[in-house]
């Protein structure tokens, strides 16, 4: 990947991060952003052993 493109999709995550947002203060985000990082991530980790829960 070359940095013009890089910059480019930099760029589109910060702008889909600030929709996402709202009406959150910059400072706030992190409150928002880190518990679905988080249930993502268990999601993820969990998925092989999804078949056996249901």
């Amino acid at each position: 990947m070359n940095t013009e493109s890089h910059s480019q999709l930099a760029a589109f995550i910060w702008s889909v991060a600030d929709l996402l947002r709202g009406d959150f203060k910059q400072s706030q985000y992190g409150r928002i952003i880190l518990p679905f990082t988080l249930l993502r991530r268990l999601e993820c980790v969990l998925e092989p052993t999804k078949a056996e829960v249901w």
